[in-house]
């Protein structure tokens, strides 16, 4: 697990090359915060004791995605190459199947990495703010907490049938979730039945959502709509600012999300490495 005193030094790295570039960078925080200590996931480069290079790779099922920095001041020097040298050849011993190389979309120094390293485009990503909006409550969707191995067996059909895990990929990835991540892990229940998922991290006085997920039988419905309104109503009540990631070509998910009032503030480009 990494210690306070390099997750200060990662968000004061952040903080430098993001007023620089004027960028957000997607570090993952709440991940961050919740490392395996078992796992090589983390990777770091220091220059006279100053963090000045740190990559993060962070797994979801059989797939790795890589996200990094390097200090303004100490670019053009190799760090960021070493670096993610060093993630690659991690993620090919953990077997990961897929690389996706992340950067803030607005990055032109990532786009001049990524033009010399063997990859392809793969999708934007819009991140997400609610803004302040009526939100209608509906008696016949209802969300609570995920307690029962019945509920822990619908996220695992939920993760197969809605982001294309294995069941072994869902389980794990959801194990790991339980035993890290301070995370409110809700169930969505409508017509009688068990309709879908949905998880929030609160993190540095934000909430974000996360693993959101309905039965394809029962999309289209307007149970999405109404759990997550729940959800919003939920957390604002506690003052907190929310937000949420979203493919930029999933647009039935960008539809319904603007419904209950979220904007597009800022995207995250992602590449598929293609190297041997």
């Amino acid at each position: 697990m990494l210690t306070k005193e390099q997750l200060l030094q990662i968000k004061k790295l952040q903080h430098i090359c993001e007023q620089q570039g004027g960028f957000e960078l997607k570090l993952n925080v709440d991940m961050l915060e919740n490392r395996d200590e078992n796992s090589k996931e983390d990777f770091f480069h220091y220059e006279d004791g100053q963090l000045v290079g740190f990559l993060g790779s962070y797994g979801f099922g059989n797939k790795v995605e890589l996200t990094g920095m390097v200090h303004p001041g100490y670019r053009g020097k190799g760090i960021f190459s070493t670096l993610f040298a060093m993630a690659v050849e991690e993620a090919r011993h953990r077997n990961a199947k897929v690389i996706l190389l992340n950067a803030p979309s607005s990055s032109q120094t990532a786009k001049q990495f990524l033009a010399n390293i063997p990859c392809t485009f793969s999708l934007t990503e819009y991140q997400m703010k609610w803004h302040q909006t009526d939100l209608y409550e509906d008696p016949a969707v209802t969300i609570r907490p995920s307690a029962s191995q019945d509920d822990w067996d619908a996220e695992i059909q939920l993760e197969v049938a809605c982001f294309g895990f294995s069941e072994k990929e869902a389980s794990d990835f959801n194990q790991r979730i339980r035993e890290l991540n301070g995370e409110d892990m809700f169930i969505i229940e409508a017509e009688g039945r068990i309709a879908g998922k949905i998880r929030v991290s609160e993190t540095e006085g934000e909430a974000w959502i996360y693993g959101f997920a309905v039965f394809p039988d029962l999309q289209g419905k307007g149970i999405g709509r109404k759990a997550l309104s729940k959800v919003v109503k939920m957390k604002s009540k506690k003052g907190l600012p929310i937000f949420l990631e979203v493919e930029a070509k999933n647009a039935n998910a960008l539809k319904l999300y603007e419904s209950c009032g979220f904007r597009n503030y800022h995207s995250q480009d992602y590449y598929l490495y293609q190297g041997q």
